[in-house]
């Protein structure tokens, strides 16, 4: 009779090897590890019902044999069945999998490769790879950053599990907000040259009139930039953007805005064909 395989999330260190077995209400699994072969069976709840699963993985390298229960851990949850297994050589696998193609049941746990600190997951690791927690080796992995030491293994396999590489919110954010004030400064810019290719100097006097609204919006939005280095999308300080912003805002709101005859002088034309340059150039 052919069982069906649960889901099974993994996540590794040098020295560990981390399954999420998804399935509901496990007892007792058998879980046997031979060399670099694991096989699990269990019943429980998964994505075909309350019934009994199993899989096999043959591994990138063998583990530790599970004669000695220092060398497994097994921790059974409502929802879940946690493995926690040592490898028999401390290195960093490219995969976990001999074979490249793995089944479709193997999927890359993120979670856990993105917050390792998790105090009970590190603990649980301590002790598979050393025997017992130790305090000073503990401090020294919580400090550690995998992605530093095993800089683009996240991405080469972010991209293996889900054909493609998932970027960070900031990086989406700052590149959206770039691309959006440079499609803005640069409608100022057309309008502009395409009313003074018309008009020549007679456009000049009613330049606030068509593009005015637009910047005080882009100016407006200028502001977005004294809150990035608050939250830690760029670096530097908040002052130096806040200081050049506002004497901007000074001169369009305060200047210009506020006084009617200001707004026709040819000026606000010169003004604003040399900001709109400056932020299309930066």
């Amino acid at each position: 009779m052919a069982y069906p395989s649960p889901f099974v999330y993994w996540a590794q260190t040098d020295e560990i090897i981390s399954l999420r077995v998804d399935l509901r209400n496990v007892t007792k699994p058998d879980i046997n590890v031979v060399d670099n072969n694991i096989k699990f069976v269990a019943r429980g709840i998964g994505a075909h019902g309350d019934r009994v699963y199993k899989f096999s993985l043959d591994l990138f390298s063998p583990l530790m044999p599970n004669t000695d229960e220092e060398t497994k851990i097994v921790k059974i949850f409502e929802n879940r069945v946690d493995l926690i297994l040592k490898k028999e050589s401390v290195a960093w696998w490219p995969r976990l999998t001999a074979q490249p193609q793995k089944p479709a049941w193997l999927k890359i746990n993120f979670d856990l490769w993105k917050s390792e600190d998790a105090q009970d997951t590190e603990e649980d690791m301590e002790t598979v790879a050393h025997g017992t927690p130790n305090a000073s080796r503990y401090r020294e992995k919580e400090t550690r950053d995998v992605m530093k030491d095993y800089p683009g293994m996240y991405n080469m396999l972010q991209r293996e599990e889900i054909g493609y590489s998932r970027e960070g919110f900031k990086k989406v954010y700052l590149t959206m907000y770039n691309f959006f004030q440079f499609v803005g400064f640069v409608m100022i810019l057309s309008v502009m040259a395409v009313r003074y290719s018309k008009l020549e100097y007679e456009s000049v006097p009613e330049t606030y009139k068509y593009v005015g609204s637009a910047m005080k919006f882009l100016q407006l939005l200028m502001y977005l930039e004294v809150l990035h280095p608050l939250f830690g999308y760029t670096k530097g300080s908040m002052l130096v953007p806040f200081l050049q912003i506002s004497g901007r805002a000074f001169i369009l709101f305060a200047m210009i805005e506020s006084e009617p005859r200001m707004q026709t002088k040819p000026v606000v034309f010169y003004l604003f064909l040399l900001w709109s340059l400056i932020e299309v150039f930066r």
